[in-house]
């Protein structure tokens, strides 16, 4: 099994991903064990002064005035953990949990927050484990932290609530811990504040965002290269000469893709030389590398603001330099606006995506292919609903693509006036990233169809190996009517274990 070691700067998004996706085990580094046990003696000696100090011996929130008495300090951080762990409907994946839980322990790990190791190392102990703490779906505004989902988690470190073990059984947090040779903490002054106060959750998924959108970006261009072939378009507008002038990297890097995958097409050879005009195919062809070159600027920019939160120690009050600080830091805006930017990615990608579908069954647009790519048109309908549910789809992007953080709604008593609501704008990016992916996966199935009518045209090398893909797993080709739910889900399924990727990359090599 996979290590990741936390140390006391930043993890990197493959850490991320390794613990999140592949259950990879985690450690704490000699050195955060150090800068824990550092900070843990500035909290014991503001505990046992007798001044109030936020975090260590007073209330929380709109309670903060109160002044704890020291025998009840250990009550407060139950009491906090409990109440929070306030939240409501369906349970969150399992790999958001995790990200979750690794991205507080990198915290916890810089030194800044006051825990002790003990409570590190359990919570790096439920990592290593596979116990999975029930997070529900409902209960951040995403700002003083994602404070319920996190919550959630320390309850789980303190023996309580609901958990799922490494096979994904639901069970009580205290039977999971005994069965994994671990021991509940009884958390004391500080730990519990420390343990909610984060923006974990919406960082983790944008870090698990932008890993998908990596690849879908890529297969976009595969799609991409597939229906400019299939309608018989032109590569000539994807030269490198054209894209310099607009230099916008991302841009350039996707007509590069372009032009790979379309290489030595027999498709694309059978229209180009001196006689040939298409210069001029519609704009869902002719510009796929401006929208999908403007949504790699902007995974970019997300994965930028990504790598600062990862560097960051999120937590209030924090411990510095001998004494603890109220701060801001855990607001989530940063985070919120790229994840908003990027449901914006989504719903514009399959937007294009959908509109070179549509032209493939439009026998007036789709230069002498039948319409619906139908086996017999009028007796067989083709691939005409696989397209309606493309549109159903996309729809629901455009509304995803509203933004969460355009929206507040005060909180404890006015103390929290403005919220940054990341965690729902990470919520519904996952989602729109699911429906990227299908969106994507009709186009492909859809275009290879099309790759398959044009015989004897060959399709290019790398085409034609994604078509093979599709036909070697369950994806069939032209032909009469069919039950057609299986093969979408097959083509999805594809575009989701990113083995359309890998099998242009085993012809042409990696895609930009």
């Amino acid at each position: 099994m996979q290590t990741v070691t936390v140390g006391t700067g930043a993890v990197s998004f493959e850490d991320v991903v390794a613990v999140a996706r592949h259950g990879a085990a985690v450690a704490l580094s000699e050195e955060s064990v150090a800068a824990i046990d550092r900070a843990r003696a500035v909290i014991v000696d503001l505990a046992a002064s007798p001044t109030p100090s936020y975090g260590v011996s007073t209330g929380f929130g709109a309670l903060a005035t109160r002044h704890i008495a020291p025998e009840l300090r250990a009550q407060l951080q139950r009491s906090l953990v409990r109440s929070h762990a306030a939240g409501s409907g369906p349970e969150v994946e399992r790999e958001v949990v995790r990200a979750l839980m690794l991205l507080r322990l990198s915290t916890l790990a810089t030194g800044r927050t006051g825990v002790r190791r003990e409570t590190a190392e359990l919570l790096a102990g439920l990592l290593t484990h596979g116990i999975t703490p029930v997070v529900h779906e409902y209960g951040s505004l995403g700002c003083s932290g994602d404070l319920a989902p996190l919550a959630h988690c320390a309850l789980a470190l303190m023996g309580e609530g609901p958990v799922r073990n490494a096979e994904g059984d639901l069970t009580d947090a205290a039977t999971a811990l005994a069965a994994a040779g671990l021991t509940p903490v009884a958390l004391q002054e500080k730990e519990g504040l420390a343990l909610i106060n984060g923006t974990d959750g919406m960082l983790g998924m944008l870090v698990l965002a932008i890993d998908d959108l990596t690849d879908l970006l890529r297969v976009a261009d595969v799609s991409a290269a597939m229906s400019v072939e299939g309608q018989l378009g032109t590569d000539r507008v994807f030269a490198p000469e054209l894209q310099a002038i607009r230099p916008h990297p991302g841009q350039a890097l996707s007509a590069a893709n372009l032009t790979a995958l379309l290489k030595d097409s027999g498709v694309v050879a059978s229209h180009r030389g001196p006689d040939c005009n298409r210069v001029q195919d519609a704009y869902s062809l002719r510009c796929s590398p401006q929208v999908h070159g403007a949504a790699r600027d902007t995974v970019d920019h997300a994965a930028t603001v990504a790598s600062r939160e990862l560097a960051s120690a999120i937590d209030n009050p924090v411990v510095l330099d001998g004494r603890v600080e109220s701060n801001g830091n855990f607001h989530g805006a940063p985070v919120a606006y790229v994840l908003d930017f990027l449901a914006i990615v989504a719903a514009d990608v399959a937007s294009i995506a959908e509109r070179r579908t549509d032209r493939f069954l439009d026998k007036n647009r789709s230069h002498g292919l039948p319409p619906f790519l139908a086996d017999d048109p009028g007796v067989d309908s083709g691939l005409m609903i696989a397209q309606y549910t493309q549109a159903a789809i996309v729809s629901e992007l455009k509304r995803l693509a509203a933004p969460a953080s355009v929206d507040s709604i005060p909180s404890s008593a006015m103390q929290e006036d403005h919220v940054s609501m990341g965690w729902s704008s990470a919520r519904k990016l996952r989602r729109s990233v699911d429906g990227l992916t299908r969106v994507l996966a009709v186009e492909l199935m859809t275009a290879a169809r099309a790759l398959n009518l044009r015989a004897p045209l060959e399709p290019s090398p790398a085409t034609g190996a994604v078509v093979s893909l599709f036909r070697d797993h369950g994806v069939r080709g032209p032909g009469t009517d069919r039950f057609l739910a299986p093969e979408i889900e097959s083509a999805y399924q594809l575009v989701l274990g990113r083995k359309v990727t890998a099998a242009v990359a085993d012809v042409i090599g990696e895609l930009a």
